[in-house]
């Protein structure tokens, strides 16, 4: 009764979102606010109803009800509570009505919000029932996740062991509440599109959304990113793999639109840059989407292998991005930059940050994208890996790294180069402090290493440096300066906070990529691998029977110099009941910002029928930070998004410019 129920929310959430999309547009265009509000009504509705489905598929799982086919195939009696729940949205099916939920809750959102325009909302909402209608038909008629099987099977084939950890539960609801949050940047640049008004106080309204959804977005990409380094048990937290590669494209033009926002609503400026990166956001997350859903792509996440369900996703991503960005040529040239300003100067600073960060998004697209396209034309099979890009991103990111202390030193229109420069003195030693520390007292000495510690230094340094400068330390009385410190807006010190998490996770990653230690070894009972200044003896390895598996557990005693013990790593290799598969638990003992990493590999035979097993262990040295600057900086994001200056008086406030097209209408 349950499945039926979410089957008939399924079905009227489409109908719904396409009454959304017809009554917002019919309001808007006979300016009648009672046909408008109906269709916010059916946003709300649609919203309700996909949660409604969801929740029914949940409890699908939970009561182990087989005789839907998305729980038979991704679900098993004996799996723990915890990753039944999880599993709802472990598979395509379920991952496409999660998408599908977070859609509709934007939608919600925007038609609940208040202070936009009438026009511009009544766009915005209609434009987002178009996305909505399009993907929760493609879940409907191609992917449905409540679908029915004749003849229940007596058990499910479970969900994939590598999906069962508590880090990838949380992954996706993260992940995709970032990827869809960028829809309403989508809308309302569309929206903003056809109304001729890409101004001022439209971007005052973009800002918050982008900035939720980049921050979300830094959160699942974070989750991602640790379950891979601690799951997987190959030592490293970034491959450059495709699908990682999805997400991090929308994040990193994400980035380049909160910045190119802040000059349109400051200045009226980068009308055209800000609409374009509107669009481009959501575009990369439906591309990360057909990449990672249409089964173009081997890896766990890759749950679609029917090449039709990757063909109507291409589709939906040819008909939303490209009624977009054929909207933006239409209005591209009305979207004049009123704004002039010199070389150096803020605008310029962000102009060049633009630039930067765009051309860092092509060049991931292209690697990511390449050895697809050369697949499909020719049928050869090429790799496109760290290599390539450690020698095109890392250089473009460096001289992004090195002018982003000087933007906030800026003025607006016209900034002085030499003041901004004496400002950063204290930072740039400091920098340049770090770089020869780590160049002189960590051993094997590495150059560019060191150089990327002092870019992780500059940008920590750099950030702090623009706050004393705000609150006049060293310029003013104590208590001035205390004063203006609690004077300036969370958005002030969220900026701060998230340019310190960067820097925070630049060092990190420059320290534990060229300093860390690998050993691989096979050794019996009482065996020890030598690790850097440590040693791992090998004490023991016994049967350690879980809720849905079996596992050999490894006690390995870990000693630092000096032979003083430095942890007891436990780790186990599980061979699942369902299934027959085996993965490996990793044990990560913590020593400060470092991590001591090791996996117990296959049980062999040794000389005398001696049972040995292959132990592999890394030391990763400040690899505390790789995950600590990414949360310091959706903490920075979050901070700014509670700045109340980004949630309430929009419509009170004028635009700084002339609006491009239509006049303006009276807020609600």
């Amino acid at each position: 009764m349950i499945d039926e129920l979410g089957q008939f929310a399924l079905v009227l959430g489409f109908y719904l979102s396409l009454a959304q999309v017809a009554l917002s547009f019919a309001g808007r265009a006979r300016r009648d606010t009672i046909l408008a509000g109906a269709g916010e009504g059916a946003a709300l509705g649609a919203f309700a109803c996909m949660a409604l489905a969801f929740a029914a598929l949940i409890h699908a799982f939970v009561v182990s009800d087989f005789s839907v086919m998305n729980v038979a195939a991704n679900s098993h009696t004996e799996k723990p509570m915890l990753y039944k729940v999880a599993g709802a949205w472990g598979s395509h099916e379920g991952s496409i009505l999660l998408w599908c939920v977070a859609l509709t809750g934007y939608g919600a959102a925007v038609a609940l919000s208040r202070g936009l325009p009438f026009g511009l909302k009544a766009l915005t909402v209609a434009v987002q029932g178009c996305l909505g209608s399009l993907f929760v038909g493609y879940m409907l008629f191609a992917s449905n996740p409540l679908a029915r099987i004749a003849i229940p099977p007596v058990e499910g084939r479970s969900l994939n062991p590598l999906l069962q950890d508590p880090a990838l539960a949380a992954h996706p609801p993260f992940l995709y509440a970032g990827y869809v949050g960028f829809s309403v940047v989508f809308s309302l640049a569309a929206a903003a599109l056809i109304e001729g008004r890409v101004d001022a106080a439209w971007a005052r309204w973009v800002r918050p959304w982008a900035l939720a959804a980049w921050s979300l977005l830094t959160v699942g990409i974070t989750l991602g990113s640790f379950w891979a380094y601690y799951e997987l048990g190959w030592g490293g937290w970034w491959f450059w793999d495709p699908v990682e590669n999805a997400s991090f494209m929308p994040w990193l033009l994400g980035t380049a639109l909160l910045h190119s926002a802040i000059v349109t609503e400051k200045r009226g400026g980068f009308p055209a840059w800000t609409a374009f990166l509107g669009m481009g956001c959501f575009t990369l997350s439906m591309l990360g989407a057909f990449l990672v859903r249409s089964g173009v792509l081997t890896s766990v996440h890759a749950f679609a292998v029917d090449p039709k369900r990757g063909i109507l996703l291409l589709g939906i991503l040819a008909m939303a991005a490209g009624a977009g960005f054929a909207l933006f040529a239409w209005r591209a040239p009305r979207l004049k930059d009123p704004t002039t300003f010199a070389p150096i100067s803020r605008e310029s600073a962000l102009f060049v940050n633009n630039i930067i960060l765009s051309a860092v998004t092509v060049t991931v697209l292209l690697g990511t994208l390449y050895p697809l396209l050369k697949e499909a034309v020719t049928g050869e099979a090429v790799s496109v890996g760290p290599p390539f890009f450690n020698l095109t991103f890392v250089p473009l990111m460096v001289a992004a790294f090195v002018i982003l202390p000087a933007g906030p030193l800026l003025a607006w229109k016209r900034g002085d180069a030499m003041a901004a420069i004496q400002r950063l003195i204290p930072a740039a030693l400091i920098a340049i402090a770090a770089g020869v520390l780590a160049l002189a007292l960590v051993s094997p000495r590495k150059a560019l290493a060191s150089c990327g510690v002092g870019i992780g230094a500059w940008l920590i340094a750099g950030a702090l440096d623009e706050v004393a400068d705000r609150v006049r330390l060293g310029r003013a009385p104590l208590a001035e300066v205390g004063r203006r410190a609690s004077g300036l807006p969370r958005g002030a010190w969220g900026m701060t906070l998230a340019h310190i998490g960067l820097g925070v996770f630049v060092m990190g990653a420059a320290f534990e990529t060229a300093w860390k230690v690998e050993a691989a070894e096979v050794r019996p009972i009482g065996g020890v691998v030598a690790l850097g200044d440590f040693r791992l003896t090998l004490q023991d390895v016994g049967p350690a029977p879980g809720p849905n598996y079996d596992a050999e557990h490894a006690r390995i005693r870990v000693e630092g110099p000096g032979g003083a013990l430095a942890c007891l790593a436990e780790p186990e290799r599980r061979t699942y009941d369902s299934g027959g598969q085996t993965t490996s638990e990793v044990a990560i003992c913590a020593r400060g910002a470092d991590d001591i990493y090791v996996v117990l590999g296959d049980r062999r035979v040794g000389p005398g029928g001696t049972p040995q097993w292959l132990i592999r262990a890394y030391w990763n040295p400040w690899a505390r930070f790789l995950f600590l600057g990414p949360i310091l900086m959706a903490l920075g994001g979050a901070l700014s998004l509670s700045d109340r200056r980004l949630r309430f008086g929009v419509a009170r406030r004028k635009a700084a410019t002339a609006p491009s097209g239509l006049a303006p209408e009276p807020a609600e």
